[in-house]
């Protein structure tokens, strides 16, 4: 079975816009706001995808584009603009950042009720304790991939390859939550090979093109393909497709996967802070 994260994404979509609908009828309206700094090409590609899935919700999106030499101060002041700003439900600043600019503390001078991307210490903190938090876009998508092929995982093994604060991290903490077992590797770990063997489900997440092989794979595992790698011209995963889809019971493509499913996610998680911040 090949996951199939655009067809899923538009089901998501939908709903959002849906409730966006009714909210709108009610005289209310969602608004996400992203800053975007520089001219970093997967970036500029990856915003212009969010601001058209956000029109086509019904969510007012709203790109702050300053150029790389843009101070941290002008930012932190944009931000703050926004964080009082009652039209605006959510903020996102696009990683990565030019070398002046600390990402940490931008990320924490969001407020964590309009944090779209779940990076903020205290929407961290409450994902990993557990209790209702936005959780970063790119795992919540995975996790949704993952139910979309087998709804209870309770007592499934999860392997994640990566131990990010982006993906790897928040990615187990869902699976924590779903009470899977969850391994997380990386770099240092010994054997990777036979760890990804024991996985009932395996995500991959370390950007290194194809690493995963299919005799890595257990018969009947779920895949989740994180990695975006370029190859002549072509987006490649962390998972070598063709050996792998043999084995698994089911495995999401490259591109079309979790690509997909992040901004989706991302017009959920708007649609959450809304509520958090104006209901």
């Amino acid at each position: 079975m090949i996951i199939d994260g655009k067809k899923l994404s538009i089901e998501f979509i939908k709903e959002v816009k849906e409730e966006v609908e009714t909210l709108k009828k009610q005289g209310k309206s969602i608004g996400l706001s992203v800053i975007l700094i520089g001219e970093y090409p997967p970036s500029l590609i990856y915003v212009k995808n969010k601001e058209k899935k956000a029109k086509e919700a019904g969510i007012i999106s709203e790109v702050i584009k300053y150029p790389n030499e843009v101070s941290e101060n002008e930012v932190l002041n944009k931000i703050e603009e926004l964080n009082q700003n009652s039209k605006v439900s959510g903020i996102l600043v696009q990683l990565p950042l030019p070398g002046h600019i600390k990402k940490e503390k931008i990320i924490n001078a969001i407020n964590p009720l309009k944090d779209v991307d779940g990076f903020h210490p205290i929407n961290v903190g409450n994902l990993a304790s557990g209790t209702n938090a936005i959780t970063p876009c790119t795992p919540l998508g995975c996790l949704y991939l993952i139910k979309s092929v087998e709804n209870n995982l309770e007592g499934k093994h999860a392997v994640i390859l990566g131990r990010s604060n982006l993906n790897g991290k928040p990615m187990a903490q869902l699976l924590l939550k779903e009470n899977c077992t969850v391994t997380i590797t990386h770099s240092k770990t010994k054997d990777l090979k036979s760890e990804c063997k024991k996985a009932d489900i395996l995500v991959a997440a370390v950007g290194v093109k194809e690493l995963v092989k299919g005799d890595w794979i257990k018969k009947g595992a779920i895949v989740i393909d994180v990695g975006i790698n370029k190859s002549n011209g072509k987006i490649i995963g962390d998972v070598e497709f063709d050996s792998s889809k043999v084995m698994a019971k089911a495995i999401t493509p490259v591109p079309g996967g979790v690509g997909p499913m992040t901004i989706a996610c991302l017009l959920k998680n708007t649609l959450e802070c809304f509520k958090k911040t104006s209901l």
